[in-house]
């Protein structure tokens, strides 16, 4: 069985399947696959996740699917109302409503936070010394690195200071991605743990 996970870049469709099923399969007494499907940035997800969600739901291969899951970054879109001025009011009200949306008991919507680079920054042993070593304290934390400066801005800027070169996303990323502890990423960052703890209570429900 497997689940279908949405995202919203080519970084996340290289490197977030393989990353989450390290956590969940070791848990579970049968291996579940994630098949990611990778939309074109934000907009096109919040036009296309209901559709594709029943698609999938109540398609040839239902039996096989175990939930749909969604998952974009908190930073960037700029549907949030007025009101929601923190990462924790913008991603409660950014579930709700997009869940509302969707309207299926099988589809889970959450958002990295503030971005899916924050995982990366959790083990910064994964990066070159000279980078490692000018990262800030605050990644200690790497949710808190917050919209002001995201955690792809806050490591391209690392990099050009250091190497005078750009980080690059999607050839870093899935370098990287390969080699981060998905233990050590649970660890500092509480909503990717609420992810998936949902996503293992979801594979068990279905027998897995």
């Amino acid at each position: 069985m497997k689940f279908i996970l949405f995202v919203e870049g080519v970084t996340e469709k290289l490197a977030a399947g393989d990353f989450l099923q390290r956590w969940l399969n070791p848990q579970l007494e049968n291996n579940v696959g994630i098949q990611v499907v990778t939309f074109n940035g934000y907009p096109e997800f919040m036009r296309k996740v209901a559709t594709k969600t029943h698609m999938h739901l109540d398609g040839p291969h239902k039996e096989d699917i175990i939930a749909v899951i969604g998952l974009i970054d908190l930073y960037g879109p700029k549907f949030y109302p007025g009101h929601t001025m923190t990462a924790d009011e913008r991603y409660d009200w950014g579930v709700r409503h997009i869940e509302k949306e969707v309207d299926r008991e099988l589809f889970r919507m959450f958002f990295a936070v503030h971005e899916f680079e924050a995982w990366l920054l959790s083990q910064p042993t994964l990066f070159p010394s000279i980078i490692a070593k000018a990262l800030p304290g605050k990644i200690a934390q790497p949710e808190t690195i917050n919209f002001d400066e995201p955690p792809a801005k806050l490591l391209d800027k690392v990099y050009r200071t250091r190497t005078r070169r750009s980080y690059k996303k999607t050839t870093y990323g899935k370098e990287l991605f390969g080699k981060l502890d998905p233990q050590v990423a649970v660890q500092k960052c509480p909503r990717l743990k609420e992810m998936l703890n949902e996503m293992l209570q979801l594979a068990m429900a279905a027998g897995q």
